[in-house]
């Protein structure tokens, strides 16, 4: 009789576990991301999105101070558009003209007003070989 028992409350627990797990796989997935735009796709109404582009100089103002601008542009594609972006916080070192990088905000106006502390620069990608081969 105790073996029926250990039994029962073995399956209890597995069906608890499953329950959990499904769970928390669907909250991890479902509407955890934030929409992710260029600037020639960025439209006003879109909320906070994940906004991408190139940074295009000059960059001015103190990211400690009043605030940070510069403008971005699409990494690929023949758009010609850009937006301004307004960033206070931390900027990471490899920040400058011709990087990479994505801001989350929103757009207010004309310009983009990117969270504090939401910058993120992205590492180029290409592998270039070295001009001169190495001394072996």
């Amino acid at each position: 009789m105790a073996r029926n028992g250990s039994v029962a409350r073995l399956v209890v627990a597995l069906s608890v576990a499953a329950v959990l797990a499904v769970f928390l796989l669907y909250t991890s997935i479902a509407g955890g991301g934030t929409p992710s735009v260029s600037p020639s796709e960025l439209e006003q109404g879109d909320g906070v999105v994940a906004l991408t582009g190139l940074v295009l100089g000059p960059v001015s103002g103190d990211p400690h101070g009043e605030g940070m601008r510069f403008r971005l542009k699409d990494i690929e594609g023949t758009s010609s558009e850009t937006v301004w972006v307004l960033y206070q916080g931390s900027v990471p070192d490899l920040f400058r003209a011709g990087r990479h990088v994505v801001v989350d905000g929103s757009l207010q106006g004309d310009t983009f007003v990117a969270e504090s502390g939401s910058m993120v620069t992205k590492c180029p990608s290409k592998y270039q070989a070295a001009d001169e081969p190495a001394p072996a």
